[in-house]
């Protein structure tokens, strides 16, 4: 089965010549072409495409606000992000919002579809020069906070993530309306379930998993 694409992009020029690129590959079919925010959203909810080729600045409703709304439909498209320029809180907004995919236009043509395929496959793919080391970090941290959710209890995040921040046990009791007492078994769980021994070693592995 082909990659099924919807493409987005205010200027006919772009959209030609994506629609020319992806048609020179075989593993590729074009379901629409949208020249705005709207036209994007209605071809999304349509054609239920596995990838949507989004810009980020286009008249009415902008590639975030898409974005928003795709999330807020937990639309199951995956997007990249195709712009010719990008600030770096757009980027993490961006990220935050779902996006798999960030390529400047200014970059070669194969490596958008490279992209494409790899992002379709389920991975990401983010041009360095479109980020910095900040996006990298949020990358981490999404995937660390993905994994302590597997281990940890919604209670217990919040109680590590306040020992991050340096709050003793009768301060996270307070913050938390529990007993002093009660915070005292949950660290004892959080230890036991990360295998550590210490505040310390829990405050290190909140920060680097973006607990703090």
């Amino acid at each position: 089965m082909p990659i099924r694409l919807v493409l987005a992009d205010d200027h006919p020029l772009m959209l030609d010549a994506l629609e020319q690129l992806f048609g020179l590959e075989d593993d590729f079919q074009v379901l629409a072409r949208c020249g705005n925010g709207e036209e994007t959203l209605k071809a999304v909810h349509y054609y239920q495409p596995d990838v949507l080729i989004l810009d980020l600045r286009m008249p009415g409703k902008d590639g975030l606000a898409v974005l928003r709304e795709m999330r807020q439909e937990q639309c199951p498209t995956r997007v990249v992000l195709l712009t010719a320029a990008v600030e770096e809180s757009e980027v993490l907004e961006a990220i935050s919002l779902g996006v798999h995919g960030v390529v400047l236009k200014e970059m070669a043509a194969h490596l958008l579809v490279e992209c494409v395929r790899k992002v379709h496959a389920g991975g990401q793919w983010v041009e360095r020069r479109s980020a910095s080391q900040a996006l990298n970090t949020l990358l981490r941290h999404r995937d660390g906070q993905r994994d302590v959710a597997s281990i940890l209890t919604r209670r217990e995040q919040e109680i590590m993530s306040l020992v991050a921040q340096g709050l003793r046990n009768q301060s996270i009791a307070e913050a938390l309306c529990i007993s002093e007492g009660t915070v005292k078994i949950h660290l004892h769980n959080i230890y036991k379930k990360l295998q550590i021994d210490s505040r310390m070693a829990l405050s290190l592995y909140a920060r680097d998993k973006g607990f703090s």
